[in-house]
């Protein structure tokens, strides 16, 4: 049989290569390769945009850095014309994804699904243009699978290839529990992309063997078999684990201009391409240039940080957000000056106040422990001068400015 490939003419070659070339940017794995230069080919010779699944369970709707490389790659093929299959979990979402997991996840109820979904809508619309992208909900096929087609689906598979998931090894080997209901979740997986006829299926590695059962479950139904791409987990500004709020190394999509840059700073110099590559829209040859500069000494690293910052604040705030951001970095870091502008929080509570109540009082930092963590390593400051004593008993003034680390100032205002 004669591929598309061999069909391709010289400009349609030149464009098959140019998408791959975008697409490998950053991956850890295309499974297989082959098969995507393929499904491009065929998606220019028959004018059809190629289908491109992201599935989400959405159990956690804060999204930060972490969750925008694969938004990312969303976009990239976006760009480039083809449809992202947007697919909610509203019926997978409360049975809860094992992968990672060494115990049963809580199940979601219909109402907390539905909430967490409204706020990724919301801010995937920062990295992806939501009014080209097809939203789909799996309860709607899946809720409607009588028992025997249940089963049906179940014979589709061995037990030995459930087995295979390191999670279920590891939960196993130390004899924790595995409920029946958690092996039907790539199951349900697989099948979401039969029923939407993906093309390809994008995902985190840790999404591996949930992604390659659509593949699979494609092959039993005699579909044509979604192309698996995996993007890397990228660390957090610790340089060690995972991005992840609760690793509190995570730079959020909603935090602002100042935050942003600011921690962009503290990335550790040896990740910075891998950033570069992974979260931001700059182009392969602009992250080569970058690379190289730094390789030869031409750029030094303290400047392709404050690109990088640049970059981030720019892409979900704007050009001038970012020229902003990066001149209150130097003004504040390496000038040692306050701000010039300092955000102001009306003060409504009692004259006077103990110091980790205000903290606390004004988000400064979530809860008195840490707090009182900060006042002992010399991170808090009021008017300029360092706070050295927890229980100190503060006297709220008009216009005092409560500074915690390098990068939070408060301006308290009082009622006249």
């Amino acid at each position: 049989m004669t591929s598309f490939k061999q069909k391709l003419s010289a400009a349609q070659r030149i464009e098959v290569k140019r998408q791959m070339d975008i697409y490998r940017q950053g991956v850890q794995d295309i499974i297989p390769p082959e098969d995507l230069e393929e499904k491009i080919a065929k998606s220019l010779i028959e004018e059809r945009p190629l289908k491109i699944k992201l599935g989400l369970d959405p159990s956690a709707p804060d999204v930060h850095l972490g969750h925008t490389v694969v938004l990312n790659k969303m976009r990239q093929f976006q760009d480039n014309g083809h449809v992202i299959q947007l697919l909610i979990g509203d019926f997978t979402g409360k049975i809860g994804d094992p992968t990672g997991k060494s115990v049963a996840r809580k199940q979601l109820t219909d109402e907390e699904v539905k909430t967490n979904a409204q706020t990724y809508f919301e801010q995937f619309g920062k990295v992806l243009d939501m009014e080209k992208v097809e939203l789909h909900y799996n309860s709607k096929w899946l809720s409607k699978l009588n028992f025997e087609e249940v089963i049906h689906l179940a014979g589709q598979i061995t037990v030995a290839r459930l087995l295979e998931r390191d999670d279920f090894d590891e939960r196993i080997a130390m004899s924790k529990p595995i409920s029946l209901h958690e092996f039907f979740y790539p199951l349900m997986q697989g099948y979401d992309s039969v029923v939407l006829e993906s093309d390809i299926e994008l995902g985190g590695t840790d999404q591996h063997f949930n992604i390659l059962m659509g593949r699979h479950f494609q092959e039993r139904f005699e579909k044509e078999k979604q192309v698996a791409i995996l993007m890397p987990l990228i660390e957090g500004l610790d340089g060690v684990e995972k991005m992840s709020k609760s690793k509190n190394n995570y730079i959020g999509i909603d935090e602002s201009p100042n935050e942003m840059f600011g921690k962009a700073m503290s990335i550790p110099d040896e990740l910075m391409i891998k950033y570069f590559e992974l979260v931001t829209d700059l182009s392969p040859e602009a992250v080569e240039k970058v690379k190289t500069e730094l390789e030869s000494g031409k750029m030094h690293p303290r400047d392709a940080k404050m690109l990088l910052g640049k970059t981030i604040v720019r892409m979900y705030h704007s050009e001038e957000a970012g020229e902003k951001a990066e001149q209150h970095f130097v003004t504040v870091f390496r000038e040692g000056a306050a701000p010039e502008e300092i955000p102001e929080q009306q003060w409504e509570g009692e004259q006077q106040t103990g110091i980790l109540d205000l903290l606390t009082a004004l988000d400064l930092l979530p809860s008195k422990s840490e707090a009182r963590k900060m006042i002992q390593n010399n991170g808090v400051k009021m008017d300029g001068k360092r706070v050295t004593d927890p229980q100190l008993t503060v006297e709220i003034k008009d216009g005092m400015v409560v500074q915690v680390g390098k990068r939070k100032f408060v301006r308290v205002a009082l009622k006249h």
